[in-house]
């Protein structure tokens, strides 16, 4: 390995627009903390962009997701159903609201929640529904919402991965009846931390502003008339947030473009099966995932360790969340459990070159002889 070679991240922000203009503006302002014009424009742009009426910015995505679920009515003693390969933060969300995650396993196609096994979970106690849209393909959500509409349940998207993904010709986060993106410094945009709420329903869209601010009277100062949160964002963080959607689009090309050369490139490689691609659905690749599977020549945290060496950076899958301590339950999701044992995110940052693509695969070429 040459010594001059650069280390490739997983991930990188690219901060090279209008960020650091618009962050000395609101600086130079003064309003840095909760109030100020760039909270709600940013507001304005990211709806209109998933193309419903409101957006309520909150100061990250976990937050995102428990404010969804108690503007909705959901609490202790409810079941909320939701895939077992997600991030933990959807299950910490529903266990915040003093619901009961109920976990569902994966399908093999897209790698998103298997809509099949949705019915088979649902009690009387059962309140929502929360797809996870996975390293940015989209859940498959008509057959999920007429599941939810027959048992007149919530849907509520965790888009938190999938800024921009499109199914069936619609934005993920106008899908759902509420939903939920995180724009932490990995994300498709960001504002190092930060979240943000979706929704066409006016009522959830004043209850979620309302309970974001410690649930203070519009009418009166200092007066609360229910218990809520410190979960605002600062006018800072969007700032950053105003420059980003800018660029959007162009980030979500770039990705495409990034998972269009990698799949010409590694097609062909024994034992690896290349990020689905369903008909119905336009993915943004947040991560560009790939399956390493028992024919491949290494384990998939064998072949971490060799990209490492070769100074790539790599993550595996998630745990499935039913095997975590906090969650564990005594059933077996075999699907989840087989991708997340194979499952590999390779480097995906918009910032990633040809040549950075070419290093990876190459890398992942040698392993495979």
């Amino acid at each position: 390995m040459a010594a001059s070679q650069r280390f490739i991240p997983i991930a990188e922000p690219v901060l090279d627009g209008n960020e650091l203009a618009y962050v000395s503006d609101c600086v130079r302002s003064g309003w840095v903390s909760s109030l100020g014009e760039y909270i709600t424009r940013f507001e304005r742009e990211f709806a209109a962009f998933c193309g419903v009426r409101h957006g309520i910015a909150v100061s990250n995505g976990t937050v995102a997701l428990h404010l969804a679920l108690v503007v909705a009515g959901i609490g202790p003693g409810d079941e909320v159903i939701l895939p077992t390969l997600t991030f933990i933060a959807t299950a910490n969300a529903v266990h915040y609201s003093g619901a009961i995650p109920i976990f569902v396993d994966s399908e093999p196609f897209t790698w998103n929640l298997d809509v099949s096994r949705v019915k088979r979970q649902i009690t009387p106690r059962t309140r929502a529904i929360i797809p996870v849209h996975l390293y940015g393909h989209p859940a498959d959500m008509d057959p999920l919402l007429e599941v939810a509409q027959a048992h007149n349940l919530l849907v509520m998207e965790d888009a938190a991965e999938a800024h921009g993904a499109l199914y069936r010709g619609r934005r993920v986060g106008s899908l759902g009846h509420i939903n939920c993106f995180s724009f932490y410094g990995n994300k498709i945009i960001t504002t190092g931390e930060g979240g943000i709420l979706t929704t066409d329903d006016d009522g959830y869209a004043e209850r979620a502003r309302f309970l974001r601010d410690h649930a203070m009277s519009a009418e009166r100062r200092y007066w609360h008339t229910d218990i809520g949160y410190n979960y605002r964002m600062t006018n800072l963080q969007a700032a950053l947030g105003v420059a980003q959607m800018e660029r959007i689009q162009q980030f979500i090309e770039r990705k495409r473009w990034i998972a269009q050369t990698y799949s010409g490139l590694l097609a062909g490689i024994p034992g690896l099966e290349l990020p689905p691609r369903a008909e119905w659905a336009t993915s943004v690749y947040w991560m560009y995932s790939v399956l390493v599977r028992d024919e491949f020549p290494l384990s998939r945290d064998a072949l971490i360790d060799r990209l490492r060496e070769a100074q790539i950076d790599s993550r595996p899958f998630f745990h499935p969340i039913h095997s975590l301590p906090p969650y564990r339950v005594n059933r077996s999701f075999p699907i989840a459990e087989r991708l997340s044992r194979q499952g590999i995110n390779l480097p995906s940052a918009v910032s990633l070159s040809e040549g950075d693509i070419r290093r990876v695969v190459e890398a992942i070429r040698r392993c495979s002889q």
